[in-house]
């Protein structure tokens, strides 16, 4: 089933996968609550938000098949446009190895790929717990250029690895850690467990730190990429908050597309609380 929705034209995988997700929000209480809360928290309360990024999340489901699963060529050929990417070239070109941080938002997968173009990315990940899932999210991720690091201690030695080199890392900022991995810092007014190690990496002197977000065009256009740098820190701010207010920023541009149901309040078992 997965090869035969990958050979299917992205309009029409949007399509299907807008239906599924507003359905599943609709008869699933347990994704329905956890979505309308996490819109409520961010000040989202209107019914056309919750739909619109209903919608959205079952897009995301439905073109992962085509993202990981056709050749390289075609995949890049649905990035309609990039915008921003020089100032990483530049930041590479002065010395610096670069961060990329990519949030639960809009194509998040094909940012890897736009981003490995301009050289070589060791992206952390955590891997599925289904062994032929995991093989083909592996195998469609791991394309020209990327290295994929797993979310624990060796990935981490891999990502350090490729700094020292002076090359690129990519990291899913939002993703909830692993206790003793992260801290509760806000995120839209709320204490949310948050990885450590993405602020501290972006805080080094030698790092360059972005934000690259893959947005969906309407209609199954493609996608349209862009790369903005990491804000400053503001006084007596900590590292891993000065990345979720540079996120809750850029979720606010196009707040559909954030991936609202996922669990993002969640406390990792043995963590402390709040």
């Amino acid at each position: 089933m997965m090869h035969l929705l990958a050979r299917m034209p992205l309009g029409v995988l949007h399509a299907l996968g807008g239906v599924i997700g507003w359905a599943l929000a609709e008869l699933a209480p347990a994704y329905r609550r956890r979505l309308r809360a996490n819109l409520a928290q961010a000040g989202y309360t209107d019914a056309a938000t919750r739909r619109a990024a209903a919608v959205e999340a079952g897009r995301m489901v439905f073109e992962a098949p085509k993202l990981w699963l056709r050749p390289r060529a075609e995949v890049m050929a649905l990035v309609r446009r990039v915008e921003g990417l020089e100032a990483a070239a530049v930041a590479r070109a002065a010395g610096k190895a670069v961060v990329f941080l990519t949030p639960h938002f809009g194509c998040f997968e094909i940012t890897a790929h736009v981003v490995a173009e301009t050289g070589p990315l060791t992206a952390l990940y955590r891997p599925a717990h289904k062994e032929r899932l995991r093989r083909m999210m592996e195998a469609g991720r791991a394309r020209k250029n990327v290295t994929l690091a797993p979310a624990n201690l060796g990935g981490v030695r891999l990502l350090l690895a490729a700094l020292k080199r002076r090359e690129a890392v990519g990291i899913l900022p939002d993703q909830v850690p692993a206790r003793g991995e992260g801290e509760w810092v806000e995120f839209f007014g709320r204490p949310a467990y948050t990885m450590t190690l993405a602020g501290k990496l972006a805080a080094r002197a030698d790092v360059a730190a972005f934000l690259v977000m893959g947005r969906r065009l309407p209609k199954g256009e493609g996608y349209a990429v862009r790369v903005t740098p990491l804000p400053a820190a503001l006084a007596g701010e900590t590292a891993a908050r000065r990345v979720n207010r540079a996120l809750e920023d850029a979720i606010r541009e196009c707040p559909a597309q954030y991936l609202w149901g996922y669990n993002r309040y969640k406390r990792p078992r043995d963590a402390p609380p709040p």
